[in-house]
């Protein structure tokens, strides 16, 4: 039993905030961030939220997959930032969409959010409990982001990003091998704290908390322990980077992408990017950039791809996928 992705879809909201944009009310510029970070632009949310990006992005996938919402028999939303602590957010996408035959539920591990959720849903179709599902990678960072804070807010945007899977009894095609792993003893490097503690007996009211980053730490974190996910997994897979004709990477900086590429001794032409267009979108790089890359044509039956993402927890995750 294998699951095939057979339908995909992304969604961003329409306003599009330029890195001149912010060098207008903050100490930046275009170069500074363009250089350190390859981001010129980022799609940010002056409305509705969480939700409404997941589920724009899931009727997208459905329409791909020509499948219809009853069809689906399972939700899993993968995002740090739902509208609400509860309901979930893939229970208020089950809602919109009318999928009244699916179970909904949460998985949150930041920006790895996508690969862990699609790498649950292969473990749950293969007890074959499960036949179509809907995996959704989706974050309003915009939000939880400290606008002052030049060194971070610059960094994310909003968006979400959708897969239609099914479950496959033949075949080579699908999911062949994941890997995912989390190292709490570095929480601290990358945290956003949710209200903080208030309440009739300390006599505060709780407050919101924001993204805070150790930079150099993720950045050595990241170039580190990809690499090492990636050539374990390809290697438990009895393959290797020669086989697969795209590395789909969390786009969190261009630089690290360009430090994992050499540390895999590929050409980048092997790693699509589009983080110039949206910035990091936690949870959704994957999916979206996965999405441009099978509407843009560029995906065929029999490509292999792996999708590796890393992020808050400490988490990382690689899957290798055959289309």
């Amino acid at each position: 039993m294998k699951t095939v992705i057979i339908g995909t879809g992304s969604f961003a909201p329409p306003r599009i905030v330029t890195n001149d944009d912010l060098a207008e009310v903050m100490d930046t510029s275009d170069e500074w961030i363009r250089t350190r970070t390859g981001i010129e632009q980022r799609h940010i949310s002056d409305g509705p939220g969480t939700t409404w990006m997941a589920a724009e992005a899931a009727k997208l996938a459905l329409k791909d997959a020509g499948v219809e919402p009853e069809d689906i028999d399972i939700i899993i939303a993968a995002t740090t930032t739902a509208d609400n602590c509860f309901p979930s957010a893939a229970c208020e996408v089950q809602g919109i969409l009318g999928a009244g035959n699916a179970v909904g539920y949460d998985v949150s591990a930041a920006c790895s959010g996508f690969i862990f959720a699609l790498h649950t849903m292969d473990g749950l179709m293969k007890t074959g409990a499960y036949e179509t599902g809907l995996v959704i990678g989706v974050d309003n960072l915009s939000k939880v982001v400290d606008w002052s804070d030049r060194s971070t807010c610059v960094l994310f945007g909003d968006g979400a990003g959708a897969a239609v899977v099914r479950a496959c009894k033949d075949g080579d095609r699908g999911l062949l091998w994941g890997r995912i792993g989390s190292d709490g003893r570095k929480a601290s490097v990358l945290t956003c704290q949710a209200r903080t503690m208030g309440n009739l007996l300390t006599g505060t009211k709780p407050e919101p908390g924001y993204i805070a980053m150790e930079g150099q730490e993720v950045f050595k974190f990241a170039v580190k322990k990809v690499p090492e996910c990636v050539e374990s997994l390809l290697k438990d897979a009895g393959t290797d980077m020669g086989d697969v004709k795209y590395l789909v990477l969390h786009q969190a900086n261009y630089r690290i992408c360009e430090s994992i590429a050499k540390r895999l001794k590929i050409s980048m032409d092997k790693i699509p990017m589009n983080i110039d267009r949206y910035g990091n979108t936690s949870g959704a790089t994957i999916p979206i950039l996965l999405d441009e890359l099978n509407r843009q044509g560029k995906l065929h039956k029999g490509d292999r791809v792996v999708l590796a993402g890393f992020g808050a927890g400490l988490t990382w995750g690689a899957l290798l996928i055959e289309w």
